[in-house]
């Protein structure tokens, strides 16, 4: 990667360097300013908030299922479609933009934007950047760092894009998140935000669980999902098999996508967390488990 021209320091609005003769951000410490502002480099990634934040829930998520939604790893186009149908219809309007975005999350938008031709300035508040990088770091035209959407730290109205799409409804202000992603987009460029429909979450026991999982400390949040996923996944196993042949192809997918991964990364996290030898025997279950059912059908044309 390389410095982008948009990136400063947020406190004097100053150029950000490196003291890597040719300028290759992996292979740098820090990146600095001229008042000798220091911004850690770790893992080869600019660290403008500390790794470890109220977003991490979503860093763990998308580490550990880091391909699930990226085009290239399932052979379909839901993220280039959904991102088209923002942008208007194509992905041609961004080819040679310069383009922010905002909670870029493992990366299934951004390997769209630099397959269409955009020069991608991608941030996330949460660890999920690291697989940003990993999926998306061999493209030219392409930056990542972990920052609050809030602060992105950029020169003002510099972007020909802006785009902030699932991300709005987790930040603690979305009315403050949307001012600032205002703010960096040039004078006639494109801001493309979408948010949780007021009737979101859609049934009493949806309301009631987020309002409970949220006031947890996030430790005690994780041990109480994986506890709910692990009641999912008893619960489905009796009738697992009729379930997913009584639907279409594209069912079956949707259920793979968003069930099978989350309550096989349950089963065996919660196992290992017990005895580390633990972890084999969570792995064996959800082999046993995916060969038992016929959730291994391709997904539909949409999610």
């Amino acid at each position: 990667m390389r410095i982008p021209p948009q990136l400063i320091c947020e406190r004097h609005s100053q150029p950000l360097t490196t003291a890597n003769p040719d300028g290759r951000v992996e292979d740098a410490a820090a990146l600095t300013c001229s008042q000798d502002c220091c911004v850690p480099i770790v893992e080869g990634i600019p660290r403008f908030v500390d790794r470890d934040n109220y977003a991490s829930g979503f860093g763990l998520q998308w580490k550990a299922f880091s391909k699930t939604q990226l085009d290239s790893h399932t052979g379909t186009t839901i993220s280039r479609d959904r991102l088209a149908r923002c942008l208007g219809g194509s992905m041609g309007v961004v080819r040679d933009k310069n383009v922010l975005e905002v909670g870029c999350g493992a990366g299934r938008f951004t390997e769209v934007l630099l397959q269409s031709g955009a020069k991608v300035f991608a941030c996330d508040l949460s660890p999920a950047v690291e697989a940003n990088y990993d999926n998306c770091h061999a493209s030219q035209n392409y930056f990542v760092c972990q920052a609050d959407a809030r602060h992105v730290p950029i020169a003002p109205h510099s972007f020909d894009f802006v785009i902030c799409l699932g991300v709005i409804q987790h930040t603690p202000s979305p009315e403050e998140t949307i001012a600032a992603l205002s703010r960096y987009v040039r004078p006639g460029g494109t801001l493309i935000i979408d948010h949780y429909t007021h009737s979101y979450p859609r049934n009493f026991f949806q309301r009631n669980l987020r309002r409970v999982l949220i006031r947890l400390p996030p430790r005690r949040a994780k041990s109480a999902a994986l506890m709910l996923a692990l009641l999912a996944a008893s619960g489905q196993a009796a009738t697992l098999r009729g379930t997913l042949t009584d639907y279409s192809g594209y069912t079956h997918g949707r259920y793979y996508v968003y069930l099978v991964p989350p309550i096989a990364y349950a089963v065996v996290a919660a196992l290992s967390s017990l005895h580390r030898s633990n972890i084999w025997i969570g792995a064996a279950l959800v082999v046993v488990a995916l060969s038992t059912t016929d959730a291994y059908t391709p997904m539909g044309p949409s999610l």
